[in-house]
């Protein structure tokens, strides 16, 4: 079994390492690095474009367009983690108010404890991006910090065009300058 596994595996790897699905590669490998998952996928634009020269904005667009889906990905399931939670609190205070419970709810009938509990670092990220808006996500390529940033921003439900468009535009900066600095770097002159 296990050698079916390697062999699975070394077949895969190959067949993602031919030319004629280097672009096709580039942008699953874009689109999963995207997501919580780490996985760079800086390494698979410069080694295509260290092959192909003349595949730069191909393969860096390739790449930007691979990884603002995954983007988008995390924004909706973001999104989606804060309706479960919306519904969660109405059917919960809907049950409260059934039971004869008047006025506002306990901090502990609050799902995180008292609202208030969360301290500096939350109340500023918090008004960080009620200011700055979909702005915040042209940061969606910092490692550690982009990814959760989409999510976060699915969660806040800041518009969604506005949202994708600032990923966009912070993901293809990173792929231009990553890419253009490791060919200077690794340049035979």
């Amino acid at each position: 079994m296990e050698a079916w596994i390697q062999s699975s595996v070394n077949w895969l790897l190959t067949t993602l390492a031919l030319p004629e699905v280097g672009l096709s590669a580039i942008f699953v490998v874009s689109l999963i690095s995207a997501t919580l998952l780490p996985l760079g996928s800086e390494p698979a634009v410069f080694g295509y474009v260290k092959i192909s020269p003349e595949m730069f904005w191909y393969a860096v667009g390739t790449a930007t367009l691979g990884n603002t889906v995954g983007g988008m990905i995390s924004y909706w399931m973001g999104r989606a983690a804060k309706n479960g939670v919306d519904r969660l609190r109405h059917r919960h205070e809907a049950h409260r108010l059934a039971e004869g419970h008047h006025g506002p709810p306990r901090p502990i009938d609050h799902p995180h404890g008292d609202p208030g509990q969360h301290g500096r670092w939350h109340a500023h990220a918090r008004r960080w991006l009620d200011r700055w808006g979909p702005k915040t996500l042209l940061l969606s390529w910092v490692p550690l910090v982009g990814d959760p940033l989409c999510g976060v921003a699915g969660w806040l439900k800041l518009d969604f065009w506005p949202s994708v468009l600032y990923m966009a535009i912070g993901k293809l900066a990173r792929y231009i300058t990553m890419t253009a600095a490791l060919l200077w770097m690794f340049s035979p002159n």
